[in-house]
């Protein structure tokens, strides 16, 4: 059995490890349009303020390794532009050379990830010092610039924008953040994206909000930013306005995309097209609390729905079970979690729901370094089933987060949140946890 995978990361080596270990028979092909195999991209901010020493230390394992150690034919710098789903061949050109070239397969699996989006088209701003962020040579682009910058500006709020926000200021740089909207962290609620702002500006950040970007002014380097409102100086631009399928090159192919571009994929992570298998960020991934296909690209989601591309390709039939929604970001001193969905993504299900919000401690209050949680829960208002939850604070983010995604897989109810067996210790947490603390004031 021939295996073409195109996409070299998460959920491409993912897949192919899965065939490897499952296909003894199997003839591997992996092909990137990039020069780095199965890298973890969410390491690469810190990479800014030397945190992590060398982009490069993100790398899992080299296309070379891939090779030598599991016969995979991984190869670089191959950019495919046309799938043929009915003569079953991939065609593209080296990227180096622009040498074309095309690869036959009897099972093929979308795996290409995610594109930075654009706020500006390229063309009409062809101005040096103008970034994105989300790969290594972008990440070595930036770096390598840094000793000449002592203002930077990043537009957008998101997940890097606030990233970045920190790592640029840690490495010494003056940053400013420009918003189209009213806040950061859109995938909030605004009552805790407040304590973002406030965050932000005790540690020297400034926060534009409301303005949309016009243009960039500068004859060969950006020097400014131009709104609808003003110019603002700047050394380095960094757009950080989100991501967006790299699926571009399957149109015409036959295979379904959500509006988006989203590769839409069944719970085996087939496509549309007969032995075709997508995953990762370019695929769909099926909302258990929405109770239909969303995009929510992330690592951890690119390498589940990867290894189970793999499974099924290598004829070991294993379904993808969905997600709820989890994700979890570090913003200076703050920790920032949300899983599920927020009030205003309730409301647009047509839910009938009820919500509480609670401040507790991390641990015990008469432990040393308690450190204050503020915690948002969501429950439908018949049934009880968990909907929801966001939570910010210092530290034990992550536990509460964790546990409630659990309950939200396992469409667990308000009550059942007071039956959890969870630890405790006093410098790990009270009797009852946050979470059944909140529950049970309910009760």
């Amino acid at each position: 059995m021939k295996y073409v995978i195109v996409g070299g990361d998460a959920a491409g080596m993912s897949a192919a490890m899965e065939i490897y270990r499952h296909d003894k028979e199997a003839k591997i092909t992996t092909l990137d349009k990039g020069q780095h195999y199965s890298y973890g991209q969410c390491g690469l901010p810190y990479v800014l303020d030397g945190r992590v020493p060398n982009a490069e230390d993100v790398v899992h394992k080299t296309a070379a390794q891939f090779n030598e150690k599991y016969g995979i034919d991984a190869r670089t710098g191959h950019c495919v532009t046309k799938v043929d789903c009915i003569e079953r061949v991939v065609y593209g050109y080296k990227t180096d050379t622009n040498e074309p070239f095309e690869e036959s397969y009897d099972r093929l699996l979308i795996a290409t990830g995610a594109e930075p989006r654009k706020a500006l088209d390229d063309a009409d701003y062809p101005l040096e010092g103008i970034y994105y962020f989300k790969t290594i040579p972008h990440t070595n682009d930036v770096k390598a610039k840094m000793a000449d910058v002592e203002h930077v500006t990043i537009i957008g709020g998101g997940y890097i924008a606030l990233e970045l926000a920190e790592t640029f200021t840690n490495a010494g740089k003056k940053v400013r953040m420009i918003l189209r909207g009213k806040q950061v962290a859109s995938f909030l609620e605004y009552s805790f994206a407040e304590k973002i702002h406030t965050e932000l500006k005790e540690k020297g950040v400034e926060v534009i909000f409301n303005e949309k970007l016009l243009g960039y002014e500068g004859e060969d380097h950006v020097t400014a930013v131009r709104t609808e409102h003003a110019s603002y100086p700047t050394d380095i631009v960094v757009e950080a306005v989100g991501v967006e399928p790299n699926t571009a090159f399957l149109e015409d192919s036959g295979i379904y995309t959500l509006k988006n571009g989203a590769v839409l994929v069944n719970p085996h992570l087939e496509t549309s097209m007969q032995y075709v298998y997508a995953a990762g960020d370019c695929a769909s991934h099926y909302h258990n609390v929405k109770s239909k296909n969303d995009y929510i690209p992330l690592g951890t989601t690119a390498n589940k729905q990867g290894r189970l591309a793999g499974l099924n390709m290598a004829g070991i039939p294993d379904e993808f079970r969905g997600i709820v929604g989890t994700s979890i970001l570090k913003c200076f001193d703050l920790q920032i979690g949300k899983t599920g969905l927020n009030e205003l993504e309730v409301q647009k299900a047509g839910y009938q729901y009820e919500t509480y919000t609670h401040e507790a401690g991390n641990h015990a209050g008469y432990y040393p370094g308690v450190e204050a949680l503020t915690l948002k829960i969501i429950w439908r208002k018949r049934t009880q089933e968990l909907l929801g939850m966001q939570i910010i604070g210092k530290e034990g983010v992550d536990k509460r987060l964790d546990v409630f995604a659990t309950a939200l897989q396992q469409r667990m109810t308000l009550r059942d949140l007071l039956d959890l067996d969870l630890s405790y210790a006093p410098p790990f947490n009270s009797v009852w946890d946050p979470i059944q603390q909140l529950a049970k004031r309910q009760f």
